[in-house]
């Protein structure tokens, strides 16, 4: 016996229109916004495979809220702005609506916990989660209730997805710039796990490197940017350091304006690396060298992985380490002579 020809489904209709399953099943329900000509397309699809929705299917997606819950740690920074933006626009790709929690940068553990409960709260479908700061055990609890993405920091829970750039292998970039260019004595401003899970791994990665090729490193403990004048003071004891690494853009730029007061010179008499190169950091009157992480990739990849996670499926990497950018700016050089 012939079999019977299948039916065609929602994704058949996705496909066909170029669009995801979700903003399909939002034409559907006639519920939330979809773009005119995006919803067009997806009735003409339809209509070209003979699709008929299913009333049960009618039901079941007319009581969804189409929303994605977003805790950022501190959308005033270049990164965790840049990221939450990218959010937004691939979740509406989707068909998603994202409803944000935001913190000053400064809240506890606690906080970002609550903030997280206070998401849930309000009927979001899945949650993502932004903040270099809440560890993995506090995270678990939602992935176990609702589909959960990290992003933006480096994640190897089995129990959490997440996308985020490979932060060893930028501060080893880095590190590997500066030792190119014939530095041998180094400061890096580290940040205990503790911390940031971000900055952390950063320069943990810088320090190992240099010293897996010979340089000797001192390593400055700095992790607010406030203690940026300690730091300075504590290179300028050590005449033989030529250069200095510091966890992020923001903490490098601390660090110059204490040179610049200081009457340092970068980087004729010490040169300087940030790290993250997002927004306007990356101005060439400042010329920082930095890692230019893909921020916008990162947000687009977490909102897919939701996506695919509401849909059933799994995202092909239940961890994706994304690959940064190297920005050789002016703030480094080579080391000075004599």
């Amino acid at each position: 016996m012939a079999d019977r020809p299948r039916n065609p489904t929602i994704i058949d209709v996705a496909a066909l229109a170029g669009v995801s399953k979700s903003v399909v099943s939002r034409v559907v329900s006639g519920r939330g916004s979809v773009g005119e000509e995006t919803r067009r397309r997806v009735l003409l699809a339809a209509e070209e495979l003979g699709y008929v929705v299913n009333a049960v299917a009618r039901a079941m997606v007319a009581h969804r809220t189409y929303t994605v819950g977003a805790f950022v740690r501190d959308a005033s920074t270049p990164f965790y702005g840049h990221l939450l933006t990218a959010l937004q626009e691939r979740a509406a790709f989707h068909g998603y609506r994202v409803v944000t929690a935001t913190g000053s940068g400064r809240f506890e553990t606690a906080d970002e916990f609550r903030a997280l409960e206070t998401l849930t709260m309000l009927r979001v479908e899945a949650l993502v989660v932004c903040s270099g700061m809440l560890p993995s055990e506090r995270i678990v609890p939602f992935a176990a209730r609702l589909p959960t993405v990290v992003a933006g920091r480096p994640e190897t829970h089995p129990s959490i997805t997440s996308v985020y750039c490979d932060e060893e292998k930028g501060g080893a970039a880095l590190a590997d710039h500066l030792l190119d260019l014939g530095h041998r004595e180094v400061a890096v401003v580290t940040v205990p796990m503790s911390s940031s899970v971000t900055m952390g791994p950063r320069t943990s990665a810088m320090s190992r490197r240099l010293r897996e090729r010979g340089a000797r490193v001192l390593e400055i403990p700095g992790p607010r940017r406030e203690t940026a004048g300690a730091w300075a003071t504590e290179v300028l004891r050590h005449p033989e350091i030529t250069a200095v690494m510091t966890p992020s853009d923001r903490h490098a730029i601390a660090l110059l304006e204490q040179f610049r007061m200081r009457g340092v010179a970068v980087p004729k008499m010490l040169s300087v690396t940030g790290s993250d190169g997002i927004g306007e950091l990356t101005t060439p009157l400042i010329g920082l060298t930095s890692w230019r992480q893909p921020v916008d990739l990162i947000g687009t990849r977490a909102v897919d992985a939701v996506v695919q996670l509401l849909d059933g499926e799994q995202p092909p990497a239940h961890h994706q380490a994304l690959p940064g950018t190297l920005l050789a700016g002016s703030t480094t050089g080579p080391p000075p002579t004599g």
